[in-house]
């Protein structure tokens, strides 16, 4: 009678099975990675979707117009900050209202225009002349201030004020996501940290102030104009469909490095990370004045800009604001060679476009 004997694997066997799993897992690895990215790409755009919303109702509340932190008449008391902010104290017995973060630990926090080196953070964004610090910055990067953020969720630090890819913030802030209250200081009493979507500060001023230099009058300084600083309303858009309203401040999409090594320091635990507009291959998520949300890349508004400028004379971001990024938004600091201020610095303002139709 014959016994049966077991019948293991070979060595060759082995080696083929392990063979095979390590070319799937290679396989499908990069397909995983794509589809990670893929969703936190699809996050971001239903973030901005909601921030439409909020938008469309911020304006039917207040007859058209749209969000704004500083007084429309802020130039009429005086033609800088130096004296308007004092003057304004002086005319209406009270400081110019605040950029409010909300309340937390019993008191409400805010940055308080009775201090000069606040004074530009209600601006759209400072140009040369105001305080030095905030130069560049403004209430553009501000949008999740009380003002705007009681028509999203009511809280400063929510989930929809920040993109997936946003790593800086994240890191600094992903405590105080679950914090209930308005505000949250467990990220340190004396940091703030932006929403990673940012508005068009050129659309926040008066269209006089941004000005093309060919049919008008070219740039003017708001502090010299009356109305300056008027909040435009949402039917003073001319190109709904090409102006963007707001859009990734970050390079997220298709980045190369975090942290941008040209910035002293960071907004983020010492790391300030690279623009959207500071390389080529940068595509920022972006909301269109008509609600439609899509990416718009550096490398096609900088052909659109191209094309404008040899067809109408102009580029379709404004770079002649005397002495001041005439090769566009922070882009000394870009990674490459990338040399654009749409968005930010967008021509004619809100009646402009950030690129060109198909």
């Amino acid at each position: 009678m014959k016994r049966s004997t077991a019948k293991g694997f070979t060595i060759i066997e082995l080696l083929v099975v392990v063979s095979i799993i390590a070319l799937l897992i290679g396989i499908l690895l990069p397909a995983i990675g794509k589809a990670r990215e893929q969703a936190k790409l699809t996050q971001s755009q239903a973030n901005l979707r909601n921030l439409a919303a909020a938008h469309a109702t911020y304006s039917s509340e207040w007859n058209d117009r749209q969000i704004t932190f500083c007084d429309d008449n802020l130039s009429r008391y005086g033609t800088s900050e130096s004296n308007a902010y004092t003057n304004y104290n002086t005319q209406n017995g009270r400081d110019h209202p605040p950029m409010i973060l909300g309340w937390a630990g019993g008191g409400l926090w805010g940055y308080w225009m009775d201090w000069p080196g606040n004074w530009g953070l209600c601006q759209p964004i400072c140009f040369p002349g105001g305080p030095g610090h905030l130069v560049g910055f403004g209430s553009f990067r501000m949008a999740n201030c009380r003002q705007f953020n009681q028509y999203v969720s009511g809280r400063y630090y929510d989930q929809v004020w920040y993109a997936p890819k946003d790593k800086a913030p994240w890191a600094a802030i992903e405590g105080c996501f679950d914090d209930p209250g308005e505000f949250c200081t467990a990220a340190g009493t004396s940091d703030t940290y932006w929403t990673s979507y940012c508005l068009s500060p050129a659309a926040m001023f008066s269209p006089d102030v941004m000005a093309n230099h060919i049919d008008s009058t070219g740039w003017q300084d708001p502090w010299t104009l009356p109305a300056g600083f008027r909040s435009p309303a949402m039917s003073q858009v001319l190109y709904s469909d090409l102006k963007t309203q707001m859009t990734e401040h970050h390079w997220l999409q298709n980045s190369r490095l975090d942290c941008n090594p040209g910035f002293q320091g960071g907004t983020y635990q010492d790391c300030e990370p690279y623009y959207f507009n500071h390389g080529w291959e940068s595509v920022p998520v972006a909301l269109f004045y008509d609600g439609h949300i899509e990416g718009l890349g550096v490398r096609e508004a900088e052909m659109a800009s191209s094309r404008n400028e040899a067809q109408a004379g102009y580029n379709l971001w404004h770079d002649q604001i005397p002495g001041w990024m005439e090769n566009g938004y922070f882009c000394d600091l870009a990674y490459d060679w990338s040399n654009t201020g749409y968005h930010v610095l967008t021509t004619d303002g809100i009646r402009g476009r950030d690129k060109l139709g198909d």
